[in-house]
């Protein structure tokens, strides 16, 4: 059956209106185009779906349009539905998913989300954590990563981060501290981790192999442990940044020699078919990232 869904509109109006004329000048067609639409939804159904008794007086909807009519409102919704979220998605809303980890959620991730949702209130974000060291786009439509990505991806780079060295306060002078200075002393670090892992070889290839005193994920609770006295830490530009550690009088901030850098980049899916929601979120991660390395 050839039913188109502008002749079940207009079945729809026509018997709203009760008359051709009226149903016309709702719909913005000539009457004769909406004749047309009748005749051919005729055609398709096999029989009248009005009466036409002529002249001024309406038309009536026949038992054969009334069954067409019960199921055409039904396919009329779901035909304005499907317009709405096509609407809504060329718009800029829809689904979002971004893959992150720990300094990326903490601090780049807020001011982008904030923004997203300032100028797309209806979108729907997901956000997953990992620090694998294989990561994967999969099904994710952004990946902020500081390693290489598996699969057919395209990147852009946010910047380098440095790590720092953090201790007591006082320890030592103000300025660089050289990385071998680092061999054997007593540290708080993260469990050994993908990361953790290359920032330890990191800084054994600089002559610093120092004895890890405690393992625990989190930044804040790293950096109470170095308060505390039972150790130092290396941690990440994001890190400090986001716990506000250079405004704390208890802990020295010190750049290391040679310093640890990762580069962070944000990682998309290439030959897939992006969202305009995707697209603006790229724009905005990029545009965050790029004011914090400014503050570097």
């Amino acid at each position: 059956m050839d039913v188109e869904l502008r002749h079940l509109r207009a079945l729809a109006v026509i018997a709203e209106e009760g008359t051709f004329g009226q149903a016309a000048a709702r719909l913005g067609y000539t009457q004769s185009s909406v004749s047309q639409q009748i005749a051919a939804l005729e055609k398709a159904v096999g029989g009248p779906v009005f009466d036409r008794p002529g002249g001024p007086k309406p038309v009536r909807i026949t038992p054969l349009g009334e069954v067409v009519l019960a199921h055409g409102r039904g396919l009329l919704r779901k035909a304005d539905a499907l317009t709405d979220a096509v609407d809504r998605f060329l718009a800029g809303n829809g689904r979002i998913d971004i893959g992150t980890f720990q300094g990326v959620s903490t601090l780049i991730l807020p001011a982008v989300i904030r923004r997203l949702l300032e100028e797309h209130p209806g979108c729907d974000i997901r956000l997953s954590d990992g620090t694998a060291r294989d990561a994967r786009i999969g099904e994710l439509d952004l990946l902020f990563h500081d390693g290489e990505v598996e699969g057919d991806v395209e990147h852009v780079k946010l910047f380098d981060e440095q790590y720092f060295l953090i201790t007591g306060a006082g320890t030592f002078a103000a300025g660089a501290v050289r990385t071998k200075l680092l061999d054997d002393a007593p540290m708080i670090g993260w469990p050994l981790t993908f990361h953790q892992r290359w920032l330890e070889r990191t800084l054994a290839r600089a002559g610093a192999r120092p004895r890890f005193v405690f393992r625990t994920t989190g930044h804040e609770t790293i950096l109470s442990m170095v308060r505390a006295g039972i150790g130092w830490a290396v941690l990440p530009w994001l890190a400090l940044h986001a716990h506000d550690a250079w405004s704390d009088d208890q802990l020295g901030i010190h750049p290391l020699k040679p310093a640890p850098t990762r580069e962070l980049s944000l990682y998309w899916p290439a030959g897939r078919t992006e969202s305009p929601l995707a697209l603006r979120t790229r724009e905005i991660a990029v545009e965050v990232a790029r004011d914090l390395a400014a503050q570097m």
